[in-house]
């Protein structure tokens, strides 16, 4: 799926994605926050930009591996198979060092629903937010 510049951006903002995301998927600017971390990597699953989800992987996370080129066609794979419908912010605990943001994604592949909500933790490595690792939340524990 091609995606424009001038599409609203999938994180949500209702801003266009050229004023929003793309400036953190084209590394012109870094998220300030995990929050802003977190939905532009939702944002880069959503338009097929593997290299930016491999740049902001923390290197403990455990899909991290040197194999760039096995890892990019995996998140390619999933990225172009998956229609990326909403993403919706449940919660944030933010601090300087390391932050959680607890979020839904709603996803479909082939029409089924593979939404899901997870709390994500993210450490700030030399300035720069990186997910570290995430844990899924079934709807009544929210």
């Amino acid at each position: 799926m091609k995606f424009s510049p001038n599409d609203n951006c999938p994180c949500g903002s209702l801003k266009k994605y050229k004023k929003c995301c793309k400036s953190f998927h084209d590394k012109i600017n870094f998220p300030k926050t995990a929050l802003e971390l977190m939905k532009s990597r939702f944002s880069a699953f959503a338009v097929c930009n593997s290299e930016y989800i491999i740049f902001t992987t923390h290197p403990n996370n455990c899909d991290f591996t040197l194999d760039l080129k096995s890892w990019n066609n995996d998140i390619l794979n999933f990225s172009k198979n998956t229609k990326f419908e909403k993403l919706e912010i449940l919660e944030i605990i933010d601090d300087e060092i390391e932050s959680f943001v607890t979020f839904k994604a709603t996803l479909f592949q082939d029409k089924n629903d593979i939404s899901f909500i997870e709390k994500s933790r993210f450490l700030k490595v030399e300035g720069i937010w990186k997910y570290i690792d995430g844990q899924f939340i079934e709807e009544e524990e929210k």
